[in-house]
């Protein structure tokens, strides 16, 4: 198995493991991300056509965040009425690091040069010196917390969650 191939295993065994629905899937060419593809709140994967096994966790991150009763009606790209879709987007960045960080990958695999617009190693090296876009939003989802408020409940903060998937 090379490489390439046990780092996306590693992460759809993860993202089942956490209740992230994954199915292998033919895919057409055009899709918001190359070779994944959203389908009834389920991430369908064409693993020949995904060009970043790190976009797994972005596109994870989306579906982590999304209160539930909403999460199974997604298809497609992700946009939710009267929800602005920056603080979505946030909070999916902060999520796929602190996924990234648990699996125990790269950051880059995630914050890789082709995405965020060309931004990843700006958000990347926010992450790194502790600068947590989209942080406070997953505290307020019970995800996990901020370093403030585990410093004050004696325990570890973000990047360890408290749980993975928003209900």
């Amino acid at each position: 198995m090379s490489d390439r191939e046990e780092i996306i295993e590693r992460i759809v065994d993860f993202l089942i493991e956490i209740g992230i629905d994954v199915e292998d899937s033919l895919l057409p060419v055009q899709t918001f991300l190359p070779g994944i593809y959203i389908e009834n709140g389920r991430m369908l994967i064409d693993r020949l056509r995904l060009l970043f096994p790190g976009d797994l966790l972005h596109e994870a991150g989306h579906l982590a965040v999304i209160p539930s009763d909403i999460r199974a009606t997604l298809t497609g790209e992700m946009v939710l009425s009267g929800t602005p879709m920056e603080t979505i987007e946030a909070q999916a960045m902060a999520w796929s690091y602190a996924a990234v960080r648990h699996l125990g990958l790269d950051p880059r695999a995630v914050f890789h040069p082709a995405g965020y617009k060309g931004r990843s190693a700006a958000l990347l090296q926010g992450f790194e010196l502790g600068v947590y876009i989209g942080l406070q939003d997953l505290e307020n989802a019970e995800l996990t917390f901020t370093p403030t408020t585990a410093f004050r409940n004696n325990c570890e903060g973000y990047p360890r969650m408290i749980r993975w998937v928003r209900e």
